[in-house]
């Protein structure tokens, strides 16, 4: 509403929700997936649970969660800009390895290569400390990429709390609104809709109640009108 210039108070909008015996979805309990490799090499933490760059391509966060369906379980992984909150890669898997979260890195990389970023030097890439996240395979490409790799605690939510946040409106707004869930195909199909639709439609408090891909836009724009304006998303 606030998008169509309505100004309204948010008690207002619960009041009316409540008139008309709407609810807001709401999350449930969560299956643990970080599992720590002790013998793993570790990177420190860069972020310090400051999630609000100042602009694009400045962190990256990367977590991966879990999707019940009649065939058994899959496994689904992001990696998200921390500025926009806009998924760039994502992969899907029945199992809960290295290859999954290192497919979704690689899909971010080619999404903004494809938008002409060609050089990552210097940004974080924050994930937590499973092993999947800390494997050899997986810690090699952010270094081939330019990409400083940044690692939270075992088990704090704290430490990767934008992607468990992203994560959780996956499976509020789109596995829990839409299952049951019978194959891993179809997880998929729903996800890939669902990214865009996140990406291009949703709209995100965050972002000034724009969606990610609009709020990213928006910035460079004003980068590129007002050089030494601070970004505002107002």
């Amino acid at each position: 509403m606030h998008r169509e210039g309505i100004e309204v108070a948010r008690c207002t909008v619960e009041r009316l929700m409540g008139d008309l015996g709407l609810e807001g979805a709401r999350r449930g309990k969560k299956k643990r997936t970080t599992l720590a490799d002790p013998q793993a090499h570790r990177a420190g933490d860069l972020v310090e649970r400051n999630f609000n760059p100042e602009s694009p391509n400045v962190l990256w966060v990367a977590d991966f969660t879990y999707v019940s369906t009649w065939s058994g379980w899959v496994y689904v992984a992001f990696v998200i800009d921390a500025f926009s909150r806009r998924i760039l890669g994502w992969r899907s898997s029945t199992t809960m390895t290295t290859p999954l979260v290192l497919d979704a890195i690689e899909h971010a990389i080619w999404t903004r290569t494809r938008e002409g970023v060609t050089d990552l030097s210097g940004l974080i890439h924050h994930n937590d400390h499973g092993s999947q996240h800390t494997s050899v395979a997986f810690t090699e490409r952010p270094v081939d990429a330019g990409i400083d790799a940044s690692v939270g605690t075992t088990g704090d939510s704290y430490d990767n709390a934008l992607a468990e946040t992203v994560n959780g409106l996956y499976k509020t707004e789109l596995i829990k609104a839409q299952g049951p869930w019978r194959t891993v195909d179809q997880v998929e199909a729903a996800t890939l809709e669902r990214v865009d639709w996140f990406n291009h439609r949703r709209l995100y408090e965050h972002c000034g109640d724009l969606p990610p891909a609009e709020y990213e836009a928006l910035y460079y724009r004003q980068l590129r009108t007002q050089p030494t304006a601070e970004f505002s998303n107002q």
